[in-house]
Order: C-alpha cells, then sequence, then structure tokens
C-alpha cells in the first residue's frame, strides 16, 4: 500500500444518506475508487461482504438485543480478513490520488476491525432519523445474512429495526479513531452551508456543494408502516430527534427486548 496522509471513509447504515457525503467527495476531487455505483458504493462489494463474515463469529449474541463485541479489540485480526479488505480497497490503495477514499454501508460492519487496521485516516459517521432508514429496504436488513444472530421475526420492519440497532449498538462500543466526525444526514440538507463548513475544517480541504432535496427528510411522517420502536429512543434522543409519546410496545417487541 502506498503512503497516503489523506484517506477518509464513511461509516452508516444503508439507506443513512450516505450517498450525498460520497457524492459530495466525488466532485470536489477525492477519488473514491473505481468502478462506483449510482449511490457511490465501491464495487465489487463481494470482498467487503466476505470480510463481514470473517468478523461476525467474534460477536457474541447474548439474546434480546444484546450483543457483546469485546472480542472485537482482544482478538488478532485473521489475515484472510486483511486481505480481503486490502482486495476490495485496491484501486483506492494503489491511486496516486492526492486524496482518496471510499464508502459502502458494510463497511459500517466491520468497523471495529477498519479502525484496527487503518488508525490514522479520517472517519465520517453518517447518522439519519432512523424511522427514515427503515422505510427501505437494504441488503443489511437481515443480519443472519451477515453471520450475527438476534431474536427471530417475520416482521419486516422489525428486522430493519434491529440491524439498525446493532450497527448503532457495534459503532459506540467501539474506541473512536483519532480523526472522528459524526453528521447528521438532516443537517447536511436543511443547513448544507454550515454543516459543509463542519467537514471542511476536518477534512482540511473545500468542498463541492451538491444539490439537496428537503423532501428526503422525515419520509416516515408520510409511510404507512410502522417506523417507530421503542429501543430507538436512546439512540434518537443522543442525536437530538424527537421521539413519540406514550408509544406502544407490541408483544412481539417486547419479546425481542426480553
Amino acid at each position: 500500500m502506498k503512503h497516503n496522509p489523506f484517506l477518509v471513509t464513511i461509516i452508516g447504515r444503508g439507506h443513512s444518506g450516505t450517498r450525498a457525503i460520497s457524492h459530495t467527495l466525488s466532485a470536489s476531487g477525492v477519488f473514491m475508487g473505481t468502478p462506483l455505483n449510482e449511490s457511490g458504493d465501491l464495487l465489487p462489494p463481494q470482498p467487503m461482504y466476505d470480510a463481514c463474515l470473517e468478523l461476525a463469529p467474534h460477536v457474541r449474541w447474548n439474546g434480546a438485543l444484546e450483543w457483546d463485541f469485546s472480542a472485537l479489540e482482544a482478538t488478532p485480526i485473521p489475515a484472510r480478513f486483511c486481505d480481503l479488505i486490502h482486495t476490495y480497497l485496491r484501486t483506492v490503495l494503489e491511486s496516486d490520488a492526492p486524496w482518496r477514499g471510499w464508502k459502502i454501508p458494510e463497511t459500517t460492519l466491520v468497523f471495529p476491525w477498519i479502525r484496527r487496521i487503518f488508525p490514522d485516516i479520517r472517519y465520517i459517521f453518517w447518522i439519519r432519523n432512523p424511522r427514515d432508514c427503515i422505510v427501505g429496504g437494504h441488503i443489511t436488513d437481515d443480519l443472519r445474512r451477515w453471520g450475527i444472530a438476534y431474536p427471530e421475526t417475520d416482521d419486516l420492519r422489525l428486522r430493519r429495526a434491529i440491524s439498525w440497532k446493532y450497527q448503532y449498538d457495534l459503532v459506540q462500543a467501539t474506541p473512536k479513531p483519532r480523526h472522528w466526525i459524526e453528521v447528521r444526514f438532516e443537517d447536511f440538507v436543511l443547513d448544507q452551508e454550515r454543516t459543509l463548513k463542519r467537514i471542511e475544517d476536518f477534512l482540511g480541504i473545500p468542498l463541492v456543494r451538491i444539490p439537496v432535496r428537503p423532501d428526503t427528510v422525515g419520509r416516515w411522517k408520510s409511510d404507512s408502516g410502522n417506523t417507530w420502536f421503542d429501543f430507538f429512543e436512546p439512540a434518537m434522543r443522543q442525536y437530538g430527534y424527537e421521539c413519540p409519546n406514550g408509544a406502544e410496545m407490541s408483544a412481539e417487541r417486547r419479546g425481542c427486548l426480553g
């Protein structure tokens, strides 16, 4: 791998609006690898998917909605995991571009080991109201596909919500790298200038202003399905999202919470 003083990645669950910052970085001259799909994800994704499955056995499910991530800091990182990550990032790591980075939501699933492999790069944690995140489907909705155990359910929205909580818990449990910033998607859309100034100060490079659509914020309000789950509340309060008052908890959700 060539020495690179500037390398950035984006951490954030699928449907968190991470394509917005990926497109911003690309438009600003940051080489995000090749090829990219319309969401700004680096392709092909299979080596990253396989890396997720390498990490998963080191996460212990404690039942309900609790996971033990402690082994991810104590366990030596398998050589196969490192090989898969370097294979996935080949075009980024071999590039001569002065500014480089990558984005794919599944990076979040392996964040603890990415942080250990790349301790000095810049990390942008992209956050969105989970009620909007679970309106649409994503490949990470079913954690069992990624080797992670969780309470069985036929409720699609609950399955998405559990995936959101797992990824949030994983990020919270991971020691933060030296260069770390947290950005809400809603702030990027509704207060773009101030939010981009924060990111510019963090990255140390000028950023292009891309078009944004205010109607991407609060889509859950016009959605006919359930978007509220009680276990969202701590994270939503932490990041300044409004929680409903007196929300009822279904029997299935009570079962998941133990």
